[in-house]
Parts: C-alpha cells; structure tokens; sequence
C-alpha cells in the first residue's frame, strides 16, 4: 500500500498529498430540481425555484444522479451504502443563495475503494475514502462589471460526486497519473462527460512535506485544477514552496490556495476551513436515501467491461504487452478500434501487435497533429486491417503502407488494394529483377563490397540502401538482406 512504499524524497522531505476530485455527473436535470444541466446557456436561464432557494420550495431527489454513483462504486470495488444521509454544509457565498450546500458527510453514498495505475512500469494503488453526493454552487462573474459582480446561477443545483483519497501519492508525477486513471474511469463507465475546460471533472490536491517518519505535516488545498499540466505545476511549486517556509523557520498555515497559470504560483485564498466550522447537520427536507440490493445488481449488470480488466484480456488473449494493454485502453472507442482491426485480421495473436504499433505509432501521431480524437479517425479499423494484411502477405513494405494510410487519411481513396496499384507501391517479386539490380548496386560500390567482406557490417547496411533506392522501395527488404549476404559470401 501507497503508506508503506518507499517515497521519493525532495530536499529530504517527504511529500504527502490527497485529492478531493469534483465528478459532474451525466444527467440531464439537476440533482434536486428539473432544471437542465447543459453548458453554455445564458446566465441564470437554467436556474428554477428550487435552484433559487425561493421560500416553500423543496428539494427532490434525482434517481439518475444516484445510479451513476452506484455506478462509480461498482467500478471502484467501493462500499455501496444501504442509507447514506444528505447533510446541510453552512457557509455564506454570493453564488449560494440556500447559505448552505446540499451535501453529505457522516455516512457517504460510496465508502471505501482504491484506484490502480501504472507509473511507468511500477503498479501504484490509491485509496479511497469516500465518494459522496453533492450539489454545486453558481458563480460569481466579475470581468463583465466594474466595481460590482455579477451572479450566475446556471449550475446551483448541477449533481457531484466528490471522490475523495487518503493521502497516499507521494509525488506530483503519482497524483497526476491517479487524476488521468479517475478520468479514465468515470468516462469509460459513462457517469462523467470528463470536460475538465467545461468544470466537469476539476481536482483540489491537499499538499503537505514532512521528514521522514515525522507526523502528516499542515496541508494546503489546491483548488479547482482543471488541467493535468497545470496540476503537475502547481504541486511542484507548492512542494518547493513549503520546504523553503520551513528551512525559513516559519510554520506552515492550513489554507486554501488558487493556481495562477500565468505565473506559475499558487497564492493563498483564504484560511481552510476544518468540517465542524461548516456546522453540519442532516438536511431535515431530505430523507435517508435507501438504495435497495437489488438495485446495485441491477447495475451491476449493466456495467461495462472495465479499462483494467480490458487490459489484462488484451494481454492474455492478443499476447500483447502491458504497455501496449493499458495505452489501448485509453478510451472505449480505442479499444473498440484495435479489437475491431485485430479481429478483422482473422489471427489475432498473430497481427495483434502490428496493429496496436500502428495504433500508438501513426494513428495516435496524427490525431495528435489534428488535436482530434479516436471518434474523429478518418482511417476505419477495417480499413486498418486490410492494410495490415498487406504488409503481412508481403504485398507492400511498411514504407509503402504508410503512403497508403496517408491517402486513406487524407480522403485521397477508400480501398487499399487500389491505391496500392494507382500508386504503383507492390513490392517487387521478381528474383532475377531484383539479383539484377543487386549486382549493379555490388559493381557501383566496390570499396562498400571490400569494406564488407573486411569485416564491416556497417557497409552492408549502406548496399541494402542503395538496393532499396535502385528498387524505388519496391524490393522486399528481408529478400534483399538474404540475396545480397548470399552475393557477398
């Protein structure tokens, strides 16, 4: 477990973090009213009564957002409660017009669980403490108003999970690896669109150093980080921050603090607040929520096959490596496209890692390139496949191929037999052309010839060169290699 295993020390200290991540969840309404939770709309055209907190309204239950917890739950081998309890947390936001928030605490929905990833080839575990539902606040508009601010209402109300660890990463490499892990998941089951530009999906990270053996350390709270790069940013310069306050000599202050991209920064906000100055207490307009056994199984039953389990069957199934496992398994829609190709090709375990390099080499160069996404390939996985059957059945060299996928790529064809012919890419089967050309390649180079037989390997590489270049990259490179040794000897 992450508490035992050896950590990385910076300037000798240990570093401690936890994160507390607010998941929004998929529903179309809102977590205790009908308003619709879309983004984009115009201010406070998305808020009702109930968002408003207008006297005699109450709050109502939505079933959806509670089955997507369930949901988050089950695929976290999470504790699911029987009854959990909705809590009124107090504080005073402009953007809060209740003065309180609609959350839980003493006894969450989700309790328990852990999160597994790989950080390059080591297996990291994190646990959890909870997951629990909430609403969220408006927000406060400033830029549009001077000397005022305005209120947006739009997403009082919008449901959350907030997925909460015990503090076991140890470095900001380990806390951003867990953060992609958790997206992953919560939009590979479908609870979470996963938008972190959009707030769907923002992460507070607790930070604290301490020396080795030494009691936790006084944590501050990073807050509403929505990027993986800026995550990594503000962790390092909080980690640095704090250890030279304390060589300083000054003491560490609970507080939460804001990122500041620009500089690279974090400033403190305000003194962190501890759970007894939010007052809690049971929201008395809201009953336990039960959630029925047979529930669960229901959506039990109905969950997907899950990225790491996914993983473990490409690997077991396709002979494929772990890395090539858990990089397929990014998305459910790249899964889906190597499985589909790999399947296509008829042999599984005989082209699968063909398929999944061309996968993480050219497909997921280009998309990269165009910012797009799995869903936005223009190449279909059949299409893939027929052209991997190519280079298998030596049809076309792999230079070649990526000449045909360029042209699928770029809308220039659809088939990949006919643009290999338009192109004229067949590789040559054709001994006698191809001796042909070895031995004007062998009497053109002469000193490459001596140079070889003098024991230079080297110089055999630069004759297969100049062979492939005679050829016009149409003679099969392993025909060539075996014809020019048999040539040399």
């Amino acid at each position: 477990m992450s508490n035992t295993q050896k950590s990385l020390l910076v300037q000798g200290y240990e570093v401690v973090i936890g994160f507390e991540t607010h998941t929004q969840l998929a529903t179309q309404s809102k977590i205790f009213s009908r308003a619709p939770t879309a983004f984009g709309a115009e201010p406070n055209t998305q808020a009702c009564a109930v968002d408003l907190a207008l006297p005699g309204t109450l709050p109502v239950m939505n079933q959806g957002a509670v089955e997507l917890a369930i949901r988050l739950g089950l695929a976290l081998g999470s504790h699911i409660a029987e009854q959990s309890v909705f809590a009124r947390k107090n504080y005073f936001y402009p953007d809060l017009p209740k003065g309180y928030q609609i959350s839980q605490f003493e006894i969450p929905v989700v309790q328990g669980g852990e999160v597994s990833f790989f950080l390059g080839d080591e297996k990291k575990t994190v646990r959890l403490v909870r997951a629990h539902l909430e609403e969220d606040a408006g927000k406060s508009l400033h830029e549009d108003f001077i000397g005022q601010s305005g209120i947006d209402l739009n997403r009082a109300g919008t449901p959350l999970l907030e997925i909460v660890t015990e503090p076991d990463m140890r470095s900001s490499a380990e806390a951003v690896a867990y953060a992609k892990e958790l997206h992953k998941i919560v939009t590979w089951i479908g609870i979470c669109d996963g938008n972190m530009q959009e707030g769907s999906f923002r992460c507070d990270a607790n930070v604290s150093v301490r020396k080795p053996g030494a009691p936790l350390g006084t944590r501050r709270e990073i807050k509403n980080l929505n990027s993986f790069k800026f995550m990594q940013q503000a962790i390092d310069y909080e980690i640095r921050w704090q250890i030279e306050e304390i060589e300083d000599g000054r003491a560490i202050q609970q507080a939460t603090v804001l990122f500041d991209p620009d500089t690279g920064e974090t400033r403190a906000m305000r003194t962190k607040e501890d759970a007894a100055d939010y007052r809690y207490f049971p929201d008395p307009d809201l009953p336990p929520l039960v959630i029925a056994r047979d529930w669960v199984e229901r959506v039990r039953a109905s969950m997907p096959e899950l990225p790491r389990a996914m993983a473990e069957r490409l690997v077991r199934d396709y002979g494929l490596p772990e890395y090539d496992a858990t990089t397929l398994t990014q998305s459910p829609a790249m899964a889906a496209y190597f499985e589909t190709a790999a399947k296509l090709l008829g042999d599984p375990s005989g082209q699968a890692k063909l398929v999944s390099n061309w996968i993480m080499g050219e497909v997921s160069r280009r998309l990269n390139a165009d910012e797009g996404d799995m869903a936005s390939v223009p190449v279909s996985a059949a299409q893939l496949a027929s052209l991997i059957g190519r280079i298998a059945d030596g049809t076309i060299s792999n230079n070649a191929a990526k000449q045909v996928f360029d042209a699928l790529w770029t809308g220039e064809g659809a088939d990949v037999d006919a643009l290999i012919e338009a192109k004229g890419l067949k590789q040559m089967n054709d001994t006698g052309a191809l001796e042909k050309i070895i031995d004007e390649v062998m009497a053109a180079n002469a000193d490459n010839v001596a140079q070889f037989r003098a024991g230079k390997e080297k110089a055999f590489n630069a004759l297969v060169g100049q062979v492939m270049k005679a050829s016009k990259g149409k003679a099969n490179p392993q025909q060539v290699n075996d014809v020019l040794r048999q040539k040399l000897q």
